[in-house]
């Protein structure tokens, strides 16, 4: 059909296809101007109407046109909002869920700042082009302060305790740095306190002041280095670190401890032939400060720890996998006292395996759960043992605040942790009655899973985010022979309650109240108050 007439502005001059007219809704109406646009009609033939005509004809189109496209974006998008005269700010900030920027508390900070807004200033070169110097002192940490009465291991004190935390950050480039962490307040796993009563309290003030640093360590990434000491992009990640550095496996089961040696990462690696999306691999080595009192004694010094530690995205979840080797080596004492009577070198030619397997999954979109396999086995006396942890919980119908959960275990012989600097047992995340307070001796159940079973169940509730209420239940229950000075010789039952609420942005308040032991010991109540303050909210 040619364009002869004036019924002719309605189609579209691309062969004969008459398409709709602008006043008739068509979901094609829109490809047809596309078209119209990008290709322009070949056509040539003459519009017989006049310039008048044209023109008149021309307005009214656009007017039509604009009218349906007004309609069109109507449809598609809601209606505007509706202000009052009187711009009310409070208001306007309910719409978005009454959220408002949050100012935590920050660290004593020198040079460029930690997570703050805006553009930064181009760092200095001298480390190369690719890997700028941005220097950046940061200095923060936690105050906590205990009031507690405790009846634990046959002693009744009520004291009042103190720790201070603090960590030391200087970072060079984006990716260097060097790292100390303080615990001026503690010596060992002694906290500077005042026992004021209790049958077994010394009514004065014990000092516990210790100013060598828990931690000293350098880490970076040589691919960072690399890239600025050549000028070119090196292709490639690889952070370390070297000095005494911590060691945080398996959520702080399988290890938590500082040592003195020095690890190396491969991050974010995939392997198609595998079918792995996702992993990473972590090699570590020790050679001083290699802690655990189940096997090597008080003497962290008489060891050197080797191990591999993986994660991987597989088979529908999350594996973590490790393997590490505690080496005895000649006592100190040997080295330093060859002469002395009774000197025995009791670690030298020692050799304990330890592996760690956990998988971790959601079942029927309800029930998360995450089972750990720890073992350990040697040539050592009581280093053989296997534990399996079993830790679940279930999604509510408030999955972010209502957390009901139950953990399990059972444990044959004498299952150790690799190194924990806190002398804790295997199964101190099983729940709240297994773990102390760190600061005051808050009594807790067996924590050591030799030849044993239990576990605990307890919900928790977050409120509105802005507080948190646990209650538990928890059992050990031996069975066959038990290892002496290791393991439970009765059945131990727990209660505990958990409470803590944020006073402000910079102190928490918290209070524990536990009641574990056997049925008969249990009716000892054993109470704890915390008090905390934080220097800053996310801390390292």
């Amino acid at each position: 059909m040619s364009g002869t007439t004036a019924e002719s502005k309605d189609l579209v001059k691309s062969g004969t296809t008459a398409e709709p007219a602008a006043s008739e809704s068509s979901s094609g109406f829109w490809l047809g101007d596309l078209w119209a646009a990008v290709w322009p009609s070949t056509d040539n033939t003459a519009d017989t109407r006049s310039n008048t005509d044209r023109k008149g004809s021309g307005n009214a189109d656009r007017k039509e046109s604009s009218k349906v496209d007004r309609k069109r974006k109507e449809d598609l998008f809601r209606p505007g909002p509706e202000y009052d005269k009187n711009y009310d700010p409070k208001v306007n900030v309910d719409i978005y869920g009454a959220k408002t920027a949050v100012e935590p508390a920050r660290p004593i900070e020198v040079g460029r700042q930690q997570y703050t807004s805006g553009l930064y200033e181009k760092g200095n070169s001298l480390l190369g082009d690719l890997n700028l110097l941005a220097p950046g002192l940061s200095i923060y940490g936690d105050w906590r302060t205990a009031v507690a009465y405790n009846s634990n291991a046959g002693k009744d004190i009520a004291q009042i305790a103190t720790r201070l935390n603090i960590d030391v950050d200087y970072k060079f480039t984006a990716t260097e740095r060097i790292h100390a962490f303080f615990t001026p307040l503690q010596k060992n796993n002694a906290f500077t306190r005042y026992e004021f009563g209790g049958g077994d309290g010394n009514k004065k003030f014990n000092d516990e002041f210790d100013l060598k640093p828990q931690t000293l360590f350098f880490e970076g990434d040589l691919g960072s280095i690399v890239s600025g000491v050549s000028g070119k992009q090196a292709g490639f990640d690889l952070p370390f670190t070297v000095g005494l550095f911590p060691l945080f496996l398996q959520n702080g089961i399988w290890a938590n401890d500082a040592i003195l040696g020095g690890a190396v990462s491969l991050t974010a690696k995939n392997s198609r032939k595998l079918g792995l999306s996702n992993y990473d691999v972590t090699v570590f080595a020790g050679f001083d400060n290699v802690d655990n009192a189940g096997i090597l004694g008080k003497d962290n010094r008489n060891a050197n720890l080797y191990g591999v530690t993986t994660f991987i995205d597989a088979f529908g979840g999350y594996i973590e996998a490790g393997y590490g080797l505690i080496q005895g080596v000649e006592s100190r004492a040997i080295r330093l006292f060859p002469d002395v009577p009774g000197v025995q070198n009791l670690t030298d030619g020692q050799l304990t395996p330890f592996l760690a397997a956990a998988y971790t999954r959601s079942y029927f979109n309800t029930l998360p759960n995450k089972t750990r396999v720890f073992a350990n086995t040697g040539n050592g006396k009581h280093d053989d043992g296997v534990v399996i942890i079993s830790e679940n919980s279930l999604i509510s119908g408030l999955p972010s605040t209502l957390l009901p959960y139950a953990n399990f275990f059972v444990g044959w012989g004498n299952p150790q942790p690799l190194v924990d600097g806190n002398n804790a047992g295997i199964l101190k995340n099983v729940g709240i009655n297994f773990e102390t307070d760190a600061l005051t001796g808050f009594p807790k159940l067996n924590d050591s899973g030799s030849n044993a079973w239990g576990g605990a169940v307890g919900i928790q509730y977050l409120f509105n985010l802005d507080q948190q209420l646990v209650f538990e239940v928890a059992t050990v229950q031996p069975f066959g022979t038990p290892l002496v000075g290791i393991g439970a010789a009765k059945a131990q039952y727990g209660f505990g309650a958990r409470y803590q609420i944020p006073i402000d942005r910079a102190w928490l308040f918290r209070a524990d109240d536990s009641l574990p032991g056997t049925p008969i010991q249990a009716l000892r109540a054993n109470r704890g108050r915390e008090v905390k303050r934080r220097a800053q909210v996310s801390g390292y």
